[in-house]
């Protein structure tokens, strides 16, 4: 009987799933991904949307060169998301700033800016600017703001757009999404290929399987041979109404997305699965970003909310084969926006072992197995 399996089936609906998929189908591939239940643990849908590279990698030279390659290879990507899906993500990378109101950690980054330039060379961006300095750049800035670092290479996106664009052009691609279809166990088959059972009872399969379910990939993944230990992490969020003025700035922690809101976030916390929000932290984020910007104190507040972040034992991406059952791979990472540029383009040339393929051996598990010998 002639197989009518997909090529590929990517388990995991997000951001790193989507991205991953429309590599592939670019690439030719068959591909049929499948999102799970609503209830699921999302990332994707608290992502913070930004194309970040400031401080990332600083002691991890592979994650250094990664980032500035995804950074390079954004706005490329961003215009052919929008032919594909016909939406604008309203990339916008004019350079963000890392602002401090702590001189010692402000010092603290500097060092690791420095490292991360030396990992980076040439392609390394930053300057660190004095408070004065801000303020003669930046009116209105808080006078306890004691400097800032700045990127020009680091940017945002809408990120609920941008969302629902990698859908449309996975999509648009030839690409089959299927919503509320949770994998309850995957089957490797004798001579090759994999047989997937969902929770509802139903059956399918593939030649390979792309474990991108981020947090709900850890079962999923032990079958499969990997050994990787995903966990959740914790960020709050402020969402205020819309502004018709422009903040004068983008930061990690403070950005205005192009429809005029302003989110306010950058908290990590150990929570396990708990994604409620804190009135202590909620509390924490608004001073923080009415000490940098103080006009923001007359801004109101309209949602706030958890969401929960993707981390891998050491915080660095995840990309790994089984050695147990070829075909089968794991793609994990907290940096999913800054990165989608890289997994929905070189990262299928690594999946199919082209001579293209990116040296990606620094990110697989196997280092955590040695951590662990050691």
């Amino acid at each position: 009987m002639e197989r009518t399996d997909p090529e590929i089936i990517i388990v995991g609906g997000g951001v790193v799933g989507l991205s991953v998929a429309l590599g592939l189908l670019l690439a030719g591939r068959r591909v049929h991904v499948l999102d799970g239940a609503d209830s699921d643990a999302r990332a994707s849908q608290g992502n913070f949307g930004l194309v970040w590279g400031q401080g990332k990698g600083w002691n991890f030279a592979p994650y250094a060169r990664w980032t500035s390659d995804a950074l390079a290879a954004w706005p490329d990507f961003a215009r052919k998301l929008a032919d594909l899906s016909g939406i604008d993500v309203a990339l916008d990378q004019s350079g963000g700033f890392e602002f401090f109101t702590d001189a010692a950690e402000m010092d603290e980054f500097a060092g690791m800016l420095a490292q991360q330039q030396r990992h980076l060379g040439n392609q390394a961006c930053y300057e660190m600017l004095s408070g004065d300095d801000l303020r003669a750049q930046i009116p209105g800035l808080g006078p306890n703001v004691v400097g800032a670092s700045f990127s020009r290479l680091d940017g945002h996106v809408n990120p609920l757009r941008f969302l629902r664009a990698l859908r449309r052009a996975v999509t648009a691609a030839g690409g089959r999404v299927t919503m509320g279809a949770q994998v309850a166990r995957i089957t490797p088959v004798a001579g090759g290929g994999f047989d997937l059972s969902m929770a509802s009872g139903k059956l399918t399969g593939a030649d390979k399987v792309i474990l991108c379910a981020g947090l709900g990939a850890a079962t999923l993944a032990s079958d499969l041979g990997f050994a990787t230990r995903i966990r959740p992490q914790r960020g709050e969020l402020l969402i205020t109404e819309k502004l018709s003025d422009r903040l004068p700035f983008l930061s990690s922690t403070i950005r205005q997305v192009d429809e005029g809101g302003v989110q306010i976030g950058g908290t990590k916390a150990d929570a396990g699965l708990d994604d409620s929000e804190t009135l202590e932290v909620m509390a924490g984020l608004a001073h923080h970003a009415v000490t940098v910007f103080p006009a923001l104190a007359d801004v109101r507040v309209i949602r706030a909310w958890g969401a929960l972040r993707v981390m891998s034992p050491d915080g660095y991406p995840v990309y790994a084969r089984s050695a147990r059952h070829p075909g089968a791979y794991l793609v994990t990472c907290h940096s999913g926006v800054t990165l989608a540029s890289l997994h929905a383009s070189s990262l299928a040339d690594w999946i199919e072992d082209t001579s293209a393929a990116p040296d990606l051996e620094a990110f697989d598990e196997n280092r955590f197995t040695l951590s662990d010998a050691a």
